[in-house]
């Protein structure tokens, strides 16, 4: 039973954003509450969802709304639910602010990164960012595959070396 309990309330990845990481470099994150109907929480334990579109806009009465994020539909729900539709977040009047003067301030946009279940509850982090050059994303490339040779090389040296 106890096992049960902790594979329900424990810490659950849903979905990560791995393309944000690609396309915009990632400044200051926080964590939001999601206010979602009962088949979009039962749809993201058992399907997950995507957030490779989802965005975060700050509506003019102060509200922060989660725009583009899918959460696939169930089959068998009484009350279904739309796959696109904008959910409020749940953030501190002063993040929101805060999120608000940096986006109007510095150019910058607000993307979903992680979506995950904490103590039963689901929470997205999102993060502040800057979009990157496409020059900046080729240069990210090679760094990423010089770093995967050098440790390959060190490795097969380790395996041929070692093995006597």
């Amino acid at each position: 039973m106890a096992a049960r309990k902790e594979k329900l309330f424990g810490d659950r990845v849903v979905a990560v954003n791995r393309r944000a990481r690609h396309e915009y470099d990632l400044g200051d994150a926080y964590e939001a509450g999601m206010q979602l109907i009962g088949s979009e929480v039962r749809a993201l334990r058992v399907h997950g969802g995507d957030l490779s579109d989802a965005w975060i806009d700050i509506t003019r009465d102060n509200q922060a709304v989660v725009k583009g994020m899918r959460i696939p539909t169930l089959d068998h729900a009484a009350f279904g639910h739309e796959e696109t539709r904008p959910r409020k977040l749940l953030l501190h009047a002063a993040e929101i602010e805060r999120l608000r003067a940096t986006v109007e301030r510095e150019r910058m946009t607000i993307v979903a990164t992680k979506c995950y279940f904490k103590n039963g509850r689901a929470k997205l982090e999102i993060a502040l960012a800057r979009g990157k050059k496409q020059y900046d994303k080729r240069q990210a490339l090679k760094e990423r595959d010089a770093k995967r040779e050098a440790y390959d090389a060190i490795r097969e040296g380790k395996t041929r070396g070692g093995a006597r």
